[in-house]
Formats: C-alpha cells, structure tokens, sequence
C-alpha cells in the first residue's frame, strides 16, 4: 500500500492536471458503469460533521472509500477544514493499495471537475471570473478555470473582510463589498462557500453566464437561490445526489418550480453528447457540483500512476 500526504500529491499533480481522468469519469457516471451509494454524514456537534463516500468504477476497475471529518474553524488555527483520508482497493486481490490525504484529493479533485464543466458549458473565449468564497476551494478554482479558459479579469468576495482581503493580495485579484459587485459583469461565477442562506440571487444574473455552485453539499447549506433552478439550464455531476443533497433542488420541487417528473442533466449526459448542454451565446448555465465517489477513484488512480514513476510516498507490506 502507497501512503501520499498533501506535499506528496502537491508535488505529482494539478486540478489542471487531473481535467483528462476526471472528463473520462464522469462520462462512466452517465454511462452507468459507477456504483455509487449516497454519502453517510454523522453530525459531531458545533458544525462539524464525519462523512463517508463508498464507490466502485468499471473501465477501469477500481474500488474505495473516503473517510472525512469536516472541522468548520481549522483554517482559523492553520489547518484544512477537511481532514481524512482515501483508501483504494485493488480489483483483483482486494487488498489495500493507496491511502491518501483526503483534503487535498478533495480540493483538486473539485476543482478538476469544475473546469470539466466549464468547457463543457461556458462560452468559449476569454472571460471575466467571480469566486464567492476564499477559502480552499477558492485558491484551487482559480487555477482550474484558467486550465479551461482565458480569464481576463478574476473578482471575489468573501463573509469574512479581512480573509477576502489577504485572499485578494496572495491572488492578485480585485476584491468585491458584496456577492453583486463580484458577479457583475461576470461571465464565469464559482460559488465555493458552506453557506446556509442563498447568496446569488436571481436579479443577479446575466445573458451568458455560467455558474459553478460548488459549496453547501449537505441540505442545511443553500448557495443558490431557489427561484434560479428552473430560469437557467441546471446540469449536475451525478442525480441521486442532486435529489437528496441540493437544497435549492429539494425546496424547488416543494414549491412546485420544477415538475416532480423533470430529471436534471448530467454533465457526464453533456459530455457523452447525450444533452445538448450550452445551445445559445445567451444562455445561463450552471453545474451544481455535489462531490462524487467516481471523481476520487479516478484522482487517486492517477495520483498512484505517477507516484509510482516518480517514487513518491511511503510503500507498506500489507500482504
């Protein structure tokens, strides 16, 4: 078994780097050769919570299972929020072969999946780029969208002042007062906060835009408001998820905004050309990133490959 800490998958990869074995993932998701159960959450007390995300992918075969804390204030005390790890089995002998650093797994992997759909759905050319958020997932979405586009100019805003502040000094970036002036003039909006109460609103939207609405993955967390859903063309990475966890989706349906019958688009659907995606330049798209098994099976794949040619990571006997 190859044991890989954050230094070690640092130094083998990018978000840019994974786009190929994710785009290829997601594909596998829509074609029906995943085995996917929902994650289990176990709620600890003060906004924290344990997770598990269980999955198997065919083509390649490949199973495993992702064991996460979620710890709201460690980046107060200099830590990820997210903490744990990833456990790959071998196909064939069961036994385990990779144990990974979860939190950054996480974040490339998210950020990996973001850029996939926003090639997919985007326009093409240059963009202006607005990140509600500064958090983890705000530094690895930087880099992904300038993998998949030329982004002219990027804005973001954040809760906490002081942190949007150092974000948009480290960053280089325009720092916005509020989630309006971010997305203003925006062709490319990433939501990426655990937000409880909705922060893009309807009458912020434009002709054209594309939004990635990638934080509050659990239905306690609402980035997007409801009234949205049904205005744009709203694409997911996989719907067992989207049904069960995306709160704008759940509430939509409650109010009747969206038909009991409707099933939403998979990006993989986009990707395999069965869903136009993206039809006109006016157009307002979104992919609604839940965070799935089949995107961190084909991370750590990737990762054991080239942790295997470079030699990085600690080998352990486990036979």
């Amino acid at each position: 078994m190859r044991i890989l800490n954050r230094a070690d998958i640092r130094a083998l990869i990018t978000s840019a780097g994974l786009i190929p074995a994710i785009r290829a993932a997601m594909g596998r998701v829509s074609e029906g050769k995943t085995d996917m159960p929902l994650r289990s959450m176990i709620r600890l007390g003060e906004g924290r919570l344990f997770g598990i995300m269980t999955g198997a992918m065919r083509e390649p075969d490949v199973h495993g299972a992702k064991l996460l804390s979620l710890y709201p204030d460690n980046p107060n005390f200099g830590r990820s929020s997210h903490c744990g790890v990833e456990i790959i089995f071998d196909a064939v002998t069961g036994l385990p072969i990779a144990c990974i650093d979860a939190a950054e797994l996480t974040a490339i992997r998210t950020a990996a999946a973001t850029a996939v759909a926003t090639d997919a759905l985007a326009r093409p050319g240059p963009a202006r780029l607005a990140i509600i958020g500064c958090g983890e997932q705000a530094h690895s979405h930087i880099a992904a969208m300038r993998a998949v586009r030329e982004i002219s100019a990027i804005t973001v805003w954040g809760r906490d002042t002081a942190k949007a502040a150092a974000f948009g000094h480290h960053n280089g970036v325009k720092v916005a007062t509020s989630v309006a002036e971010a997305v203003e003039g925006a062709d490319i909006v990433c939501t990426t906060t655990p937000s409880t109460t909705p922060l893009l609103l309807k009458a912020m939207l434009r002709p054209g835009m594309h939004i990635n609405a990638v934080g509050a993955s659990i239905p306690t967390m609402q980035e997007i408001a409801t009234d949205i859903v049904p205005a744009i063309t709203y694409t997911t990475d996989y719907r067992p998820s989207l049904e069960a966890q995306a709160a704008e989706v759940i509430d939509a349906r409650r109010q009747g905004l969206v038909a009991a019958e409707y099933q939403f688009p998979e990006i993989g659907e986009v990707l395999n050309g069965a869903h136009p995606g993206r039809t006109s330049a006016d157009q307002i798209t979104l992919y609604r990133s839940l965070g799935v098994a089949a995107q961190d099976l084909a991370a750590a794949l990737e990762l054991l490959r080239l942790a295997a040619e470079a030699g990085r990571g600690v080998e352990v006997d486990w036979s």
